[in-house]
């Protein structure tokens, strides 16, 4: 009998630790909607919602949204973007943002990303030297405003649990304009720097409260390279060769910067997976997505030259500081799709296209994530990934 009851106890250990396991695996869910903070990389309309009726962003003027919409839309871009991508992909429909929308629906998806949104607060960013007009809605603004918005969006207590726990919460991009601010005023490198953990904090804190309110499924970006930035190249052009990147053009340093940053959010992001198993934490790549396009552009159908902007003014980046896209004196370029940047900032939808894909299908994900598992769908080819060259899986 001893060795038929060492044989059963043995069996009862490894079940146990088999169910263990896979009760430790996070869940891949039959994702609903779509849950958005973030910054213009994501603003599907919402500072243009926040507005002056009589002072609207440039955002409201063409040539934005030309390609795909036909007109504004308060995107910064001549179309899509990675949110819409994304949307696409899973089925949904595209994003509506929640500020200044009249009766818009909002079971399928909320997006509270505002154009020139802070991670920190701006009266911290003002204490600290760093003044900037722009806006004030910061990540915890909009986590507030999703936060007592719920009682229209979802209803009873359970109801709205359980929107969250089926919905892709999408956290940023957020935390390049805490660091635009710092650089645009002068800060140096050392002192920006020194923002970093505060940013990747409030990020972290985000998520915990909303891991707390039922969400299952984030995906979190990191920043841009922000060196190929063209608003950058053309602050800090110089003549000195050793400053920029041989292979792509971009600045050596700001680019480091931008490492620096992401390795700090994934070893959080590391942190977080570890202490809420069940929760799909996955970082989304943006940077060595663009890198691998700046290095190639001619493979992905881009200009020989993808650093300077497709709607921008003089100098050698077609940008120059003070003049804006959409304004009179600046035009876009006849075709947006053979260009990486859109205007001095932010990027074509050809770009966010292959972005987007590259998260999508592949390989840009940390952990790798299966996205199938959420979606059989494939990214809609109407003037999306198609126009724009080769596909990146091909990397």
């Amino acid at each position: 009998m001893a060795p038929l009851l060492t044989k059963l106890v043995v069996s009862f250990i490894l079940s146990t630790l088999f169910l263990t396991m896979v009760n430790s695996e996070p869940e891949c869910r039959n994702l609903r909607s779509i849950i958005s903070f973030g910054d213009s990389t994501a603003d599907t309309g919402n500072l243009l919602g926040l507005s002056d009726p009589n002072d609207h962003p440039q955002v409201a003027l063409p040539p934005y949204g030309e390609t795909f919409f036909h007109h504004p839309t308060g995107r910064f871009s001549n179309g899509r973007l990675i949110i819409d991508f994304i949307a696409e992909f899973l089925g949904l429909p595209l994003v509506p943002p929640f500020y200044g929308s009249q009766n818009a629906n909002f079971e399928k998806g909320v997006n509270f990303a505002v154009g020139g949104a802070t991670a920190l607060k701006r009266s911290f960013l003002e204490e600290r030297g760093i003044h900037f007009p722009y806006t004030n809605v910061s990540l915890g603004v909009q986590l507030s405003s999703f936060k007592e918005s719920l009682p229209k969006l979802c209803g009873s207590p359970s109801d709205c649990r359980d929107m969250i726990e089926n919905a892709l919460i999408l956290m940023g991009e957020i935390g390049g304009n805490d660091y635009n601010y710092a650089f645009f005023v002068e800060k140096s490198i050392e002192e920006v720097k020194e923002l970093v953990p505060l940013v990747i904090r409030t990020i972290s804190s985000a998520i915990t409260e909303l891991i707390g309110m039922g969400g299952k499924t984030f995906l979190v970006p990191g920043e841009f390279p922000m060196g190929c930035s063209v608003v950058y190249l053309t602050i800090y052009h110089t003549a000195n060769m050793e400053e920029y990147d041989p292979l792509t053009g971009c600045l050596k340093l700001l680019n480091k910067f931008g490492e620096y940053h992401n390795e700090q959010l994934q070893v959080e992001l590391n942190r977080l997976q570890k202490l809420y198993p069940r929760v799909n934490i996955i970082y989304a790549d943006y940077y060595n997505v663009l890198s691998s396009i700046f290095q190639e552009p001619a493979k992905f159908g881009f200009i020989n030259r993808p650093l300077s902007a497709c709607c921008g003014f003089g100098g050698p980046y077609n940008d120059t500081v003070g003049k804006k896209c959409g304004t009179d004196v600046v035009e876009g370029c006849s075709d947006p799709s053979k260009y990486v940047a859109w205007d001095g900032v932010h990027l074509t939808e050809a770009a966010y296209s292959l972005i987007a894909e590259g998260i999508l299908s592949g390989p840009y994900t940390i952990p790798p994530f299966d996205w199938s598992c959420l979606s059989s769908r494939k990214i809609k080819n109407n003037g999306g990934s198609s126009d724009t060259g080769n596909s990146l899986r091909s990397n």
